[in-house]
This record gives structure tokens, sequence and C-alpha cells, in this order.
């Protein structure tokens, strides 16, 4: 059983190192009544770390660099953690690849990235998401089961 608060709070430490120094503002709202999940912490962290370096680079190029964090409860006793960033977005040709083993974007990617991301969340009962912003940018979603 693991905290939510403390698996986004690390994950951010070592995921975004020097953000600020970039100009990266950084917006936290995770629901205190929804903390606690069953996952494993490594794993998840490995996760979140991957999503907000992700959400990062997606930023590099944007007047408005925004990352936000959040977390709630949905349904069928599943906690959601939503990362979401003021980037480039997502085309409808890279959403529809988005999470196929070596699909990438990037220059220098490898393209495991999501979709290890992804096989993990399914394992721990859970699933992984991603939306363009009405506003601009991209939100990945995933959800984990909660704990009693």
């Amino acid at each position: 059983i693991e905290s939510v608060g403390k698996l986004v709070e690390e994950a951010a430490a070592l995921g975004l190192v020097g953000s600020r120094e970039q100009g990266l503002q950084l917006r936290f709202a995770l629901d205190p009544t929804c903390d606690r999940v069953v996952a494993d912490r490594v794993q998840i962290q490995q996760v979140l770390v991957n999503l907000m370096r992700n959400a990062t680079e997606a930023m590099a190029e944007s007047p408005r660099r925004e990352l936000a964090v959040s977390s709630g409860p949905v349904a069928d006793g599943l906690v959601e953690i939503a990362v979401a960033d003021t980037g480039q977005g997502l085309p409808e040709a890279v959403r529809a690849n988005l999470f196929q083993p070596f699909f990438t974007t990037k220059e220098a990617g490898m393209g495991v990235g999501l979709s290890i991301s992804r096989t993990i969340i399914e394992a721990h009962g859970g699933k992984l998401s991603a939306e363009v912003n009405p506003a601009g940018g991209a939100t990945f979603r995933l959800t984990l089961p909660a704990a009693a």
C-alpha cells in the first residue's frame, strides 16, 4: 500500500530536476481523501517519471510551460493520477500509435517508454490513456486500485 502523494513527490524530485530553472511552472492537486493505492512503488514511480519527462520535453518550445499533476477517485475502486502539460499536443497520427513499442516522435527516443508504462499500469489492474487538452497540450491518465 503506497501513498499517491509520496509517489508523485518522489517521482517529481527525480524527473523534474532543474525544471524550475527552465521556466516550468508546476502545479499539484492531489486529493487527500484517496491517497492510498495498491502498487509497486518503484514501478509506478518509473511510469510517473517517464510521463513527467515526456511532458517537459513536449513543452520545450512552448511559450507557456505548465505541468499539472492531479489525483482523485474514479469508478470501480480506482484512483486516477493525471499528468497534464501545455506542450504541442498529440496529433491524430501520433495518438493512434502512442503506446506501440518502438514508436517515437523524438530524434533520440527508443519508443519503449509509453509501451512499458502501459504494461506496468495494466499489470496493476489499471489503465493508461492519453488525450488532447482543449487549450493545447496533452493529459496522460493512469488508474490504480485504491487501498482499503
